[in-house]
């Protein structure tokens, strides 16, 4: 039984390592010109990862279930006490987790900050400065400037 909870492990740290790299190549992509069209296929690829990542946690809960022990965090500190290479195994996992926790705050602020600049962009074109309308917007609704409309 235990050898079956030590190879869930080693596919949720596949798994997670697989989410990480792909956090990698999501920030490239946020910091290139031209990555952006790459996005779609690298958030289908997160989602596929996370509904994976939380079906291995399912089956490790499972498991724990099986050899009488609690879901969950408390349950793996436990069954590691009883076995060392759950041990080893559950360190590389947290380990990584950890890792791809940061490189998604990361990710995160990469969004939220071009997200602001965007709108601090779209606000100076409309003419929109500080909050306060400063002028005629530079383009209007229709995309032409207010001086060449015809």
């Amino acid at each position: 039984m235990k050898d079956a909870l030590l190879a869930m492990l080693i596919d949720e740290h596949a798994a997670v390592e697989a989410y990480a790299s792909l956090l990698a190549v999501e920030q490239k992509a946020l910091t290139s010109v031209d990555g952006m069209h790459t996005l779609p296929q690298i958030v289908a690829q997160k989602t596929a990862l996370t509904q994976r990542l939380a079906a291995l946690e399912k089956m490790r809960d499972a498991e724990l279930a099986t050899l009488g022990l609690p879901h969950g965090p408390k349950g793996i500190e436990m069954a590691c006490e009883r076995d060392t290479r759950l041990a080893g195994q559950w360190k590389l996992l947290k380990g990584s987790t950890d890792r791809a926790r940061r490189a998604n705050l990361t990710v995160g602020m990469m969004i939220r900050t071009r997200m602001e600049h965007n709108q601090r962009s779209i606000a100076i074109l409309r003419g929109d400065i500080a909050g306060k309308k400063a002028a005629p917007g530079f383009y209007g609704p229709d995309g032409k400037m207010p001086a060449f409309r015809f």
